[in-house]
């Protein structure tokens, strides 16, 4: 399954530069959201 999805990945998660831009855009969502969330109290 891995494999089939390291072969024809469309998104390039399978790298780990895919994986990294993915967690910072994670990362970066998540301050955005935690600090949404603080200045709403």
């Amino acid at each position: 399954m891995v494999a089939l999805l390291a072969q024809g990945d469309p998104t390039g998660l399978s790298s780990t530069a895919g994986q990294l831009v993915f967690l910072f855009g994670l990362l970066a969502a998540l301050v955005v959201l935690i600090r949404w969330w603080w200045h709403r109290r």
